[in-house]
C-alpha cells in the first residue's frame, strides 16, 4: 500500500490540477446559467413556515423581518423573552407576517429543542425552513483558561444547538422538501486569535452541514452562510469570558474589528433570505471575504503570519482603540422604526 501511495503522490496532483483547470471554464458557464435560472424561479415563501433561532437581535432579527416581508409565517426562538416578543410583534404588525409565535427556548438543551420544534409543527401543521442562527462567542486566549469546562457553551450553543434543532426538524423538513439555513462564520476558515473555540464550533458546523447535504440529497436543501463582521451584539463587544460569563467589553471589540468594515445586519439579512430563496448552497457575505479564504488555501503561511500579528495586537496593553463602529453607526446604522401598536405575542 505504501508503494501505491508513493505512486499516487507523483501522478495524482498533476492530473487533478490539469482536470481542474480544464473543467473550470465549463463549470463557471454552467454555474452562471444555473444562477440565472434560480433568480428567475426563486422560491416564494409566502405562507410557508420558518423557524429561526437566535431571533431576538442581530442577524436573526433581520432575517425574521425579511421573511415577514415576503409573507412567511414565523416561529421565533431565543433564550431572551422581552426582546424576542418585541421582534415577534414587529414582524407581524409592521413587516406584515401572516402569523408569528415567539418561543422562549435554549438551543443548548436537547429537550428544549424538541419542545419548540414540535410546538411549531403543532401550531402551524408543517415546517418549511429552519434557520439555525443562535450563537455565542468566547473571547480569550487558550493559555489563559483556568477551567476548560467553561468553554463548553460555545460548542453546546453553536454546534450542538444547530444539530439538535436539525435532528428534530428533519422529518418535517423532508416531508415539506424544505430547507436548512446554517449561519456559520468567516472565522471557521480564518484563524482568529482569542476566538479559538468560536472558530472551532463554526468549522464543525460547516463540516456537519456539508456532510448532511450529501446524506439528504435533494430531499432537504441546505444553505451554509459565512458572514464576515456584521453589526450585531458580537461586533458591539458582547463576548463570553473565560469564567463563562457574558459581558460587553468595548476594548476587546476595538481590538478585533478596528481595521475591518462592519456590514449592517439589515443588508446581511436581505442577502441571506434572497440566497435561500434562490436555493444557493453557500453564501459568503460580504463577498470580499471569499478573497481572504483564497489566501488561506493558496498562501497559508501569509494568513498564519497575519494571525500571529493579530494575536500580538490582542495582547497589547492597553489595547488599541477604534472609531470604526462609532463612525459606522453615525453614518446610518440599521435603525428600525418602532410602531406604537404591537401585535399579539404568545409564548408557546
Amino acid at each position: 500500500m505504501d508503494s501505491i501511495n508513493k505512486m499516487m503522490n507523483l501522478i495524482f496532483p498533476p492530473i487533478a490540477l490539469y482536470g481542474l483547470f480544464a473543467f473550470h471554464p465549463t463549470y463557471q458557464r454552467l454555474k452562471s446559467f444555473v444562477s440565472v435560472f434560480r433568480n428567475i424561479f426563486a422560491e416564494d415563501v409566502a405562507g410557508k413556515v420558518v423557524l429561526i433561532t437566535g431571533a431576538a437581535s442581530g442577524i436573526g432579527e433581520c432575517i425574521a423581518y425579511e421573511y415577514a416581508k415576503r409573507g412567511a409565517c414565523l416561529a421565533l426562538v431565543d433564550i431572551r423573552g422581552d426582546p424576542l416578543f418585541e421582534v415577534a410583534a414587529l414582524s407581524e404588525a409592521y413587516y406584515s407576517s401572516p402569523e408569528v409565535i415567539p418561543i422562549v427556548g435554549d438551543v443548548s438543551d436537547v429537550q428544549d429543542c424538541e419542545r419548540f420544534i414540535r410546538a411549531t409543527v403543532r401550531h402551524f401543521g408543517t415546517l418549511d425552513h429552519l434557520v439555525t442562527n443562535a450563537g455565542i462567542a468566547p473571547l480569550y486566549l487558550f493559555e489563559d483558561i483556568d477551567d476548560l469546562s467553561k468553554a463548553a457553551p460555545s460548542m453546546d450553543v453553536n454546534f450542538w444547538g444547530s444539530a439538535y434543532c436539525t435532528f428534530f426538524a428533519r422529518p418535517y423538513l423532508k416531508k415539506s422538501r424544505g430547507k436548512i439555513v446554517a449561519i456559520a462564520s468567516g472565522c471557521a476558515y480564518i484563524p482568529s486569535p482569542k476566538l479559538s473555540f468560536y472558530c472551532a464550533s463554526k468549522a464543525a458546523m460547516i463540516s456537519f452541514y456539508e456532510t448532511l447535504r450529501a446524506e439528504f440529497g435533494s430531499e432537504v436543501g441546505i444553505t451554509i452562510v459565512v458572514p464576515g463582521i456584521i453589526d450585531s451584539e458580537l461586533s458591539r463587544g458582547k463576548f463570553m469570558t473565560k469564567d463563562g460569563e457574558l459581558k460587553v467589553d468595548k476594548e476587546l471589540r476595538d481590538v478585533h474589528v478596528n481595521v475591518l468594515p462592519v456590514e449592517s445586519a439589515e443588508k446581511c439579512g436581505k442577502a441571506i433570505v434572497r440566497s435561500v430563496c434562490r436555493g444557493d448552497k453557500y453564501l459568503v457575505e460580504p463577498s470580499w471575504i471569499d478573497s481572504v479564504m483564497l489566501w488561506r488555501v493558496f498562501a497559508p503561511e501569509v494568513t498564519e503570519w497575519l494571525s500571529r500579528w493579530w494575536a500580538d495586537l490582542a495582547k497589547a496593553k492597553p489595547p488599541p482603540r477604534s472609531k470604526v463602529l462609532n463612525l459606522r453607526r453615525s453614518a446610518g446604522r440599521y435603525d428600525i422604526v418602532r410602531p406604537r401598536s404591537t401585535a399579539r405575542s404568545a409564548m408557546v
